[in-house]
């Protein structure tokens, strides 16, 4: 196949849905992963017809993701251009009233399964010139806020994974590169908060803080895979809270900590 192909986990909605709609506009064959059967085929209507597959996959199982690439594979005749690590949960609260099972849930999806993703990917990225793993971080992969400990702990993990394998893999002819988004109006904010009975979007909503449209993530996963920053920061909050992550930890520190105090 002669047009480049993306494998985007997460495809059933959000960042994945919004990401694949882009690059299937500029000529991309998408292959959409999730356990949403039912999401990935709304996703998949949304596009040019015969240019997407669908792939039921779990990310924390190795196996699936083998199965899931080869078919992928299938259509592509081998070719992937970006794999796109994008499959991911939310889960907020104090880690005083955090359920073990849950930490345990964030790590698995979104660090582990990033992890699996290039672990299985590899073959067919090194196989594709010029090709790019390209990882969904976090705002929360720059400063670790309070009410996030778990969700941060996973998204510093994917920061440093994709640092360290930016490093590797540029022999290899890869390209790695990180999304870190503000917070974005989608399902994952959904969850009721842990020791609260708020979902993580009142607490945004609260906090006064802004949504990053989906639409601006899918186009900063464009650019990140066409240029040569590693990290690309979206949204203003995140933007933010990368400068005084820089500039001011203490200050950042403070007012974290006074937000918090304020809540309670």
């Amino acid at each position: 196949m002669d047009n480049k192909a993306i494998f985007i986990t997460g495809g059933g909605s959000g960042i994945g849905r919004a990401t694949a709609q882009l690059f299937a506009r500029n000529g991309w064959f998408v292959g959409l992963a999730d356990i949403n059967q039912a999401g990935m085929a709304d996703t998949a209507a949304l596009l040019p017809r015969g240019q997407s597959s669908i792939h039921v996959m779990d990310v924390t199982d190795r196996e699936q993701w083998r199965q899931a690439l080869d078919a992928f594979a299938g259509f592509t005749g081998g070719r992937l251009d970006v794999l796109f690590n994008n499959a991911g949960i939310a889960r907020g609260g104090q880690f005083i009233d955090t359920d073990p099972k849950d930490s345990d849930l964030v790590i698995e999806i979104n660090l582990k399964g990033v992890i699996n993703g290039a672990h299985m990917a590899l073959p067919l990225l090194r196989a594709t010139p010029g090709s790019c793993l390209l990882n969904t971080c976090s705002a929360a992969g720059i400063y670790g806020g309070p009410g996030l400990s778990i969700y941060a702990a996973s998204k510093f993990g994917v920061r440093g994974f994709s640092e360290a394998l930016d490093i590797e893999w540029r022999p290899l002819g890869i390209k790695v590169r990180t999304l870190m988004p503000s917070f974005i109006d989608t399902p994952l904010l959904d969850v009721v908060t842990a020791g609260s009975n708020g979902t993580a979007r009142d607490s945004v909503v609260s906090a006064g803080l802004e949504f990053t449209p989906v639409e601006d993530v899918a186009q900063a996963a464009w650019n990140a895979v066409h240029g040569e920053r590693l990290h690309s920061i979206v949204g203003k909050t995140a933007r933010s809270m990368a400068f005084a992550a820089r500039w001011m930890p203490g200050v950042l520190r403070r007012k974290l900590g006074e937000r918090l105090e304020a809540k309670r």
